[in-house]
């Protein structure tokens, strides 16, 4: 059975920094998580970053130079790195395996809630 658990949200101000974590049990090697997600209040959900084979990271432009995915094979965990937070970047944040923007592989976890706010 899959189960993805995030964590690491919380309440920053402006212009902070969090990083969250995701750890996902029973997928296999070539199925872990590879993206991370989110979802705004009353929004569909988005993709904010995306690990793929060989390497590379892509990221939307709202996030691009603010976020960054990586992944931890010692620990089987993928992180997120967000600085230079913004009030619009409030969302409850999901990881999964990218099928496409708004699409994962797995079911979804409960996900970690990110607040920006003063």
């Amino acid at each position: 059975q899959v189960q993805i658990v995030e964590s690491g949200g919380g309440l920053v101000q402006p212009g902070g920094s969090l990083t969250l974590s995701c750890a996902a049990s029973g997928v296999s090697s070539n199925a872990a998580p590879t993206a991370w997600f989110r979802r705004p209040p009353g929004k569909l959900r988005e993709w904010v970053a995306h690990l793929i084979v060989g390497g590379g990271k892509h990221y939307p432009d709202s996030v691009k130079g603010r976020f960054t995915i990586a992944r931890d094979n010692v620990n089987n965990t993928l992180s997120l790195q967000m600085s230079n937070l913004r009030p619009e970047d409030s969302a409850v944040y999901y990881c999964n395996y990218f099928l496409s923007p708004t699409l994962g592989l797995h079911p979804w976890g409960q996900g970690t809630q990110v607040t920006v706010s003063s």
